[in-house]
């Protein structure tokens, strides 16, 4: 049985997997309170299944960019788990996370989430030849940055704010807006993806595992994910 566990930003997740299927997910709006809410869901996660940590096999993370708290919190319960229980640990990027919903359009995918001061974190994935890839590296840019890189059809997707939905309609046909309802990022979908990367033996040291946050970049040149 895989745990699924994604702090990254206001928006929590959790997913209890097994044989490929999910068992359970939960997902909500922390509003900042990571500290006392997950711990409290992951125990009401494992008592809807009947199930229990040491059924544990793996754990896969959301390594964000995000918040400071909400990753320090949701990166320290899964390594905490990993070391205790002795099992493998998967990192995932929270920007393919909510790209991955999208996969099986074929279009470009443009995961954005609010950096503040007019800047976004950002990357892209597309599906290739039946191969999800990640086609441009992650980065913090300003968003007039980001529309002058647009050169084809687009889904943008992710966490932003009406005044950056406003500035991306700009792209005209090229933008391709999901709906606000669809930003949560599930943990099912970093589930899956962790799942890849199991199945192929390709895991993470759990000492030396960190996750990714928002920073202003100290320069003005874009700053890598």
């Amino acid at each position: 049985m895989q745990l699924a566990l994604d702090t990254s930003t206001d928006i929590a997740s959790l997913a209890l997997l097994k044989d490929g299927l999910v068992l359970a997910e939960m997902t909500w709006r922390t509003h900042r309170n990571h500290t006392i809410q997950l711990l409290p869901n992951l125990e009401q996660l494992f008592k809807l299944t009947g199930t229990g940590s040491r059924e544990l096999t793996a754990v896969i993370v959301g390594l964000g960019p995000g918040s400071f708290n909400g990753l320090r919190v949701g990166v320290s319960a899964a390594k905490g788990l990993a070391f205790s229980l002795n099992i493998p640990i998967v990192g995932i990027n929270s920007l393919e996370v909510s790209a991955y919903q999208y996969a099986a359009t074929g279009l470009p995918v443009c995961p954005v989430i609010n950096a503040g001061r007019s800047e976004v974190a950002t990357a892209m994935y597309q599906t290739i030849n039946r191969e999800w890839r990640q086609t441009a590296p992650g980065q913090i840019i300003t968003l007039d940055q980001l529309c002058v890189q647009i050169k084809q059809k687009t889904i943008f997707c992710g966490e932003f704010i009406p005044p950056i939905t406003e500035q991306l309609k700009q792209l005209g046909e090229m933008a391709v807006i999901a709906s606000p309802i669809t930003d949560l990022r599930r943990g099912a979908f970093l589930a899956e993806l962790g799942l890849r990367r199991l199945n192929a033996g390709d895991t993470d040291n759990v000492s030396t595992l960190q996750p990714i946050y928002l920073r202003r970049p100290p320069i003005t040149q874009a700053k890598k994910l």
